[in-house]
């Protein structure tokens, strides 16, 4: 009885090894996982006081079927998972541009409605009737230096990773990221095109 529970384990093992997936695109989840971190340095850091610091992330136990499944396969599914890089010498210069920008610009405009994340992982003027004459020009130019920051952030990160075809892919990713992360009452825009208020 006993080798028979056994051989029925190891068949199962085998037919779920069998059936893991090695994705060689895209690597989604590396990209969602690294545009969060990203924007909540640019958000997040620019809009809370500066002597204050994020709390570190708690690491959670795993559950014993996926550790087991770890242990069956993290050689092959590490060698051809791809490891999203980020962090180069162009994107941090354009991290620092982007959390001073929020912090001196950007955020008080968010806060009034001006301004709000765009569908493509832009950012667009949505009221500009609401800024007084002499404040339009300057504001206009925020927003034209932080697309230009955000163009270069989404071609640099593709090609840091060798792949300039995955620049699309990265964009929507840090657009659905901008998006999540924005505050209450900042505007974006839906898939439609429309705004909407968070």
């Amino acid at each position: 009885m006993r080798k028979l529970a056994y051989g029925l384990l190891i068949t199962v093992l085998v037919a779920l090894v069998g059936c893991v997936t090695i994705n060689v695109y895209f690597p989604e989840a590396a990209a969602q996982k690294a545009a969060d971190q990203f924007i909540g340095t640019v958000i997040d850091s620019a809009t809370a006081p500066a002597d204050i610091k994020p709390a570190p992330e708690s690491k959670k136990g795993g559950r014993p079927a996926a550790m087991l499944l770890d242990l069956l396969v993290p050689a092959a599914y590490a060698a051809d998972t791809p490891n999203l890089r980020v962090q180069t010498a162009a994107t941090e210069a354009i991290q620092a541009r982007m959390q001073d920008r929020f912090r001196t610009t950007l955020g008080p405009l968010f806060d009034s409605g001006a301004v709000g994340f765009t569908q493509d992982g832009l950012v667009a003027v949505r009221d500009i009737g609401s800024l007084p004459l002499d404040r339009r020009a300057p504001v206009n130019a925020a927003v034209a230096d932080e697309n230009r920051d955000r163009n270069a952030l989404y071609r640099e990160v593709a090609n840091a990773n060798d792949h300039p075809e995955w620049e699309s892919q990265i964009r929507i990713t840090f657009a659905k990221g901008w998006i999540e992360r924005a505050k209450a009452g900042w505007y974006y825009q839906d898939t439609s095109g429309a705004w909407k208020r968070k």
